[in-house]
């Protein structure tokens, strides 16, 4: 009774539920075989009887019977007198096997077993969340705020499950109060110590792919295939969607009658404005539609193989001059996107524009680095006279340059006219 009553004080484990009752005997006997090593050298000759289920317990010593005076090992071994202390009639080559009781390993043992016990649970339970979770990595998972930090929010999940949402992982425009419940995808299941990490993210391109898949029967059932996604979180997404029935347009089901479909979608992305368009084999024409809403009067494609970046390559889109704003997009977003959807760097150009007295900024490599010329091209400014019509502040506005730079630039083009 006195080791029942020492196995039912473990209530840490013996109450836990998410222990099979396999495991359960397996971390108690390597628990008590520990002991049982620190007690008396070797657990080699103990037999360990668990019953989980009643939280009973019995540990044997089985010992060989000597003569009284030869025993070399006190625990592999016992005299012949002492022997007869259990039974009257043992003889020498018998084997004895004796009880020991939890309270023989002493109350420092005894502490000591208990935190071993308490550890290898909440090991095993940590293993056992890692797993899970492990499994889910990619898929949405819903859990509510517990906690807010300045750099991340702790959630916790129905079963008490501890998430974090890292402030990079946030969309911009996400606030939360405790309480809230958060959607996103399982980004990473990292163990860290003993204790399950798990990341969440809402801004993952994986997360907008499931949420289609939430959201549109077709796309979930495979009706509708996803054949890419590029996202600015909380700013704009692009997703190119097939079909193999050509009965289905795939654009249409999923926007849905006048955006019926898409608009839980974009609610839970903070409004984030998603353009889904047909996916084609046919690499202009995706370019194409990938920079809509700019309409394309013709392009040159230029493959590039083993790119560090892993690009396909580069191509030279060339436009109406009231089309550029619109393939390159606020803040350059448009463009940015499009060259992610397709794996292309794209290169937008005016088509037809270039009048007697205006010039190329390539013409300028010589005094002009190609890295500042990029920057005007990649907001639509490839001439010396577009970058001449634009004031300073527009300029500071809509590039990365500093305004030294652009002064001297703009001084380096006006000379070329003056002269």
């Amino acid at each position: 009774m006195e080791n029942l009553a020492l196995i039912e004080s473990f209530s840490e484990f013996k109450s836990d539920k998410s222990i099979d009752r396999v495991s359960l005997m397996a971390i108690l006997e390597e628990v008590f075989r520990t002991a049982l090593k620190r007690k008396f050298g070797s657990d080699d000759n103990f037999d360990i009887i668990i019953n989980p289920d009643k939280g009973d317990l019995e540990i044997w010593r089985n010992r060989i019977v000597v003569a009284d005076g030869m025993s070399e090992d006190d625990n592999e071994e016992i005299e012949l007198a002492e022997a007869r202390k259990i039974e009257p009639d043992f003889e020498i080559g018998e084997d004895v096997s004796e009880e020991v009781k939890l309270m023989d390993l002493g109350r420092r043992s005894i502490l000591a077993l208990r935190q071993n016990l308490i550890s290898k649970i909440q090991e095993h339970d940590s293993t056992n969340i890692f797993k899970h979770f492990k499994e889910l990595e990619g898929d949405i998972y819903s859990a509510e705020v517990h906690h807010i930090r300045h750099n991340a929010i702790i959630l916790l999940d129905d079963d008490g499950n501890e998430l974090i949402l890292p402030k990079s992982e946030q969309i911009r425009s996400d606030f939360f109060r405790k309480g809230d419940s958060v959607r996103g995808i399982i980004k990473s299941v990292e163990l860290r110590g003993n204790k399950p990490s798990i990341i969440l993210s809402r801004t993952s391109p994986v997360f907008l792919e499931k949420l289609f898949e939430q959201e549109i029967p077709e796309v979930f059932d495979g009706l509708i295939t996803i054949q890419g996604v590029a996202r600015i979180p909380g700013e704009k997404a692009k997703v190119a969607v097939d079909s193999y029935d050509d009965r289905i347009d795939p654009v249409g089901a999923c926007v849905g009658m006048k955006g019926s479909r898409i608009h839980g979608i974009v609610r839970e992305l903070g409004n984030e404005n998603i353009d889904v368009i047909n996916y084609t084999k046919n690499e202009s024409l995706f370019i194409a539609r990938a920079l809509s809403p700019a309409k394309v009067v013709s392009m040159e494609i230029h493959p590039e193989e083993g790119r560090e970046d892993g690009k396909k390559g580069r191509v030279d889109v060339f436009l109406l001059p009231e089309e550029v704003s619109k393939a390159i997009g606020r803040n350059g977003v448009n463009i940015r996107l499009a060259s992610q959807l397709t794996g292309y760097d794209l290169d937008v150009q005016r088509e037809g524009v270039i009048g007697e007295d205006d010039v190329e900024l390539t013409e300028f490599g010589d005094e002009i680095e190609d890295w500042v010329i990029a920057e005007f091209k990649k907001i639509g400014l490839d001439t010396a006279r577009s970058v001449l019509d634009k004031d300073l502040t527009e300029l500071l506005k809509r590039t990365d340059l500093e305004e030294e730079t652009i002064v001297e630039v703009q001084n380096i083009l006006r000379e070329e006219f003056e002269d």
